[in-house]
């Protein structure tokens, strides 16, 4: 309860300092101090959830104390609500962190996560649905030393996983359809919206642009089993 207590009242001081800041330099000591947060609580192995002789029980214990601590910083610090212009394909691996990859904590993204950043039907609804709200860029993102990738690769994983490798075989064939998704080209044609395929290293989060990305003007024409 001491450190729960102390780290509240360090985190007000902090967040009271900051805003003496311009507003660049708070963005940046925010990013900044996002960072500094998640690197404070790596080591409070207290707090770990993957203890090998917890029970589940144990598990979901912690869980719902964790948030409840969560909870109570929000309520003392309520945030603004954004609109997004940016939508971003991530992998569900825990690793990639959509914030740190920006250095933003404002919950200015439409953030869709799935196993090896595959797309399915809904996913490409979902991301034609957020550019008809107003996102101007998509970012299809990959990373290095995948699980999902892994297993595409692994005889053994792909009898076991069928469904997950497909959906890996498939990723470049689901981005094509996206891509040529009547809304979607439009966009595109008309300078209004940017697709950018990228490259996570996820030792550092570094953003690069995917060496194999198909030029957007030459995405092929989506299958006639969709309707688009």
């Amino acid at each position: 309860m001491k450190r729960t207590t102390l780290g509240f009242i360090g985190g007000v001081a902090l967040t009271a300092g900051a805003f003496a800041l311009s507003p660049k330099a708070q963005f940046l000591a925010g990013g900044a101090m996002a960072n500094a947060a998640y690197r404070m609580q790596d080591h409070l192995h207290d707090y770990d959830l993957e203890h090998k002789d917890a029970t589940p029980e144990q598990v979901w214990a912690e869980f719902k104390s964790q948030n409840e601590m969560a909870a109570k910083v929000r309520e003392t610090f309520p945030r603004t609500a954004y609109h997004p212009v940016v939508a971003m394909l991530v992998c569900m691996d825990a690793r990639i962190d959509t914030n740190e990859l920006v250095g933003d904590t404002r919950r200015n993204y439409y953030v869709v996560r799935t196993a090896g950043s595959a797309m399915s039907a809904k996913e490409e609804e979902m991301l034609e649905l957020a550019v008809n709200n107003g996102v101007k860029l998509i970012v299809l993102t990959r990373h290095s030393d995948c699980a999902a990738e892994k297993a595409a690769k692994n005889p053994e994983a792909r009898a076991k996983y069928p469904a997950l490798v497909a959906a890996v075989d498939e990723r470049d064939q689901k981005i094509a359809e996206f891509l040529a998704r009547p809304a979607i080209a439009e966009r595109i044609a008309s300078g209004k919206l940017i697709v950018k395929q990228l490259d996570i290293d996820t030792a550092n989060e570094h953003l690069a642009e995917h060496s194999n990305a198909a030029p957007v003007e030459h995405a092929a024409a989506p299958s006639e089993e969709h309707g688009h």
